[in-house]
């Protein structure tokens, strides 16, 4: 009888050589999901549901983005109106003078108001802001005070350069339409040139000259946008850094510049119903 070997791979008597068996893996048991796990994976998932809807959800509407920043936009808006305000009086004052001017006795000084405010009509008005910003220094010395110039104080004086040209040729236009028996009635009655000018003439300019007048100043209102390429914060640039705080998406360009578009056609359009109104009940013939 033979004596099976302890490793059970062969015979010791029979010589037979041991041989190594492979090593059998036990058996995997088959992965289940028990209820625990399925509850366990619902209630993962329930939490990190708002997560992911927070971080997935869509980006605010164009309308909501406008609504949201409104009231921003609206302050620079009202900086360009007030802009507006200050260049038109600033420049109607200058402009009356430099009408007058051209008006005056003697050859020199009509002839020099007459260039200047030739100059100043026919030059581009972002040329001229441009001249104003860079040639004016930042700050002056009044009797040993320093004032600074801020870049929206150098924009309102640029605009009003060609506002006093636009103003000086109303004022030259208007005394010019006025019927020349005006003159020799007042001469007539013994007024100078002076009275004539002030007391008759120009009461009557008045009427002419305030259609015209309120178109310069709707236009100037207008172009108050081109002080944010000198750097003004004004709507405009507002506008720019708002689509820029919102990531630039592309989708907002057209509403956000349409809201500015807004606001100056419900600013202007009003101003333009009422000079054509005064057109028709000033109308002289």
């Amino acid at each position: 009888m033979s004596v099976p070997d302890r490793s059970g791979t062969g015979d010791v008597r029979t010589g037979a050589l041991p041989v190594l068996l492979p090593f059998v893996r036990p058996q995997a048991r088959a992965a289940r999901l028990r209820p625990v796990h399925l509850w366990l994976l619902a209630g993962l998932a329930l939490v990190s549901l708002p997560a992911w809807a927070q971080g997935g959800a869509a980006a605010p509407s164009p309308l909501a983005v406008v609504i949201k920043w409104a009231p921003l936009l609206l302050t620079g808006f009202a900086f360009n109106v007030a802009i507006s305000l200050m260049a038109m009086a600033i420049g109607t004052g200058a402009g009356i003078g430099l009408g007058l001017a051209m008006l005056a006795e003697g050859r020199v000084l009509p002839r020099l108001a007459w260039c200047v405010t030739q100059v100043f009509r026919n030059v581009p008005w972002l040329v001229l802001l441009f001249f104003v910003m860079f040639l004016v220094p930042f700050q002056i010395t009044v009797f040993g005070v320093r004032v600074p110039l801020p870049d929206w104080v150098k924009a309102t004086f640029g605009f009003s350069l060609p506002v006093m040209a636009n103003v000086a040729e109303i004022v030259r236009g208007a005394v010019r339409s006025v019927p020349n028996t005006q003159w020799e009635a007042a001469e007539s009655l013994a007024f100078t040139r002076r009275q004539t000018m002030w007391r008759i003439i120009l009461p009557q300019c008045a009427k002419r000259m305030l259609p015209p007048w309120m178109n310069v100043y709707a236009l100037i209102a207008m172009a108050t946008v081109q002080a944010s390429i000198v750097g003004v914060t004004e709507m405009l640039t507002l506008t720019a850094q708002v689509h820029a705080a919102e990531g630039g998406r592309s989708e907002l360009f057209a509403p956000l510049y349409g809201f500015a578009l807004l606001c100056f056609f419900l600013y202007c359009y009003p101003i333009d119903r009422f000079t054509a109104a005064l057109e028709r009940r000033f109308e002289t013939r």
